[in-house]
């Protein structure tokens, strides 16, 4: 059995609705998760997203996609998530 342990993403990722729309953010910039998955689906690297945004690290990346995965439906509890293969 293989496991694969994906990080909180909500120590990174928050929700103002004051910022950006009230879009998941990462750590309360303005940069949304949705930008940074964009940005990863264009084939960016992640050094070329981090070169690109320096407030951004390798963690918050993570984060976007542990968020991505539990909010549309890949996985639906953390016990999915930590069972993922």
């Amino acid at each position: 059995m293989r496991i694969i342990l994906i990080m909180n993403y909500r120590n990174y990722i928050t929700v103002e609705a004051n910022k950006r729309g009230g879009k998941p953010c990462v750590r309360g910039l303005r940069i949304t998760v949705y930008e940074v998955l964009e940005y990863l689906a264009s084939d960016m690297t992640e050094a070329e997203i981090l070169d690109d945004f320096p407030d951004l690290t390798r963690e918050d990346l993570k984060a976007c996609i542990a968020y991505d995965r539990l909010k549309v439906g890949q996985a639906n509890t953390w016990y999915d998530l930590l069972n993922y293969k």
